[in-house]
């Protein structure tokens, strides 16, 4: 059964593969892309109805924070069935479910994680006080300057001139690493998982 299923895997990928360099294969591979679209999208569905009866059983049981479990089930119940009857695309739902929940929440997580990833860099500056942790921390500090918006910010030299050079050349050449680190280490898994190197998809 594990040398059926590499056999699968592999040759799917092959297939895929072969679709960004021989037009005869391209439709193949748009076919397998949409399976795997629609496979994702059932993963996530049941993943949510899984974390929906994880919450609703905490709610049954009265645990530490069930209250919490219940608003989420709520909130999740009461998006499910707007989203289907106004759809995704309706004012309403742009309006108090994107700019009025998501987005916020997605700001606050970013500040969080702002503000964590500067309280790790103090602490491993704690530990371990060398030239590449002072540069580090520096780097640091001055990218968090040249994001956030500051009361001075209008001021010509550091509105016009010191934030932009920080966010469009630092941040930027920072997440361009990050993309390509994160580019490479996907193909090598790739490839990994082509040559049966690695058999994530066969359990032990």
């Amino acid at each position: 059964m594990r040398v059926l299923t590499a056999v699968i895997a592999i040759a799917f990928g092959i297939l895929i593969l072969l679709g960004y360099f021989l037009p005869q294969a391209a439709i193949i591979q748009t076919i397998l892309l949409n399976w795997a679209v629609i496979l994702t999208g059932v993963a996530a569905l049941v993943g949510l109805v899984n974390l929906m009866i994880v919450h609703m059983d905490k709610v049954r049981r009265s645990e530490k924070g069930s209250i919490y479990s219940a608003i989420l089930v709520l909130v999740m119940v009461l998006t499910f069935f707007a989203g289907v009857i106004l759809r995704p695309d309706h004012l309403l739902m742009r309006k108090v479910i994107l700019d009025g929940i998501i987005l916020p929440v997605e700001a606050m997580l970013m500040g969080l994680l702002t503000v964590t990833l500067l309280y790790a860099a103090i602490r491993m500056l704690r530990k371990r006080a060398d030239v590449m942790g002072i540069v580090f921390i520096l780097t640091a500090a001055l990218l968090f300057l040249g994001s956030a918006t500051l009361p001075f910010g209008d001021v010509p030299v550091f509105g016009t001139l010191i934030r932009p050079w920080f966010t469009q050349i630092f941040a930027l050449g920072g997440a361009r690493g990050i993309l390509i680190g994160v580019a490479l280490g996907t193909l090598v898994t790739g490839l990994r998982v082509l040559f049966g190197m690695d058999r994530p998809y066969g359990g032990k």
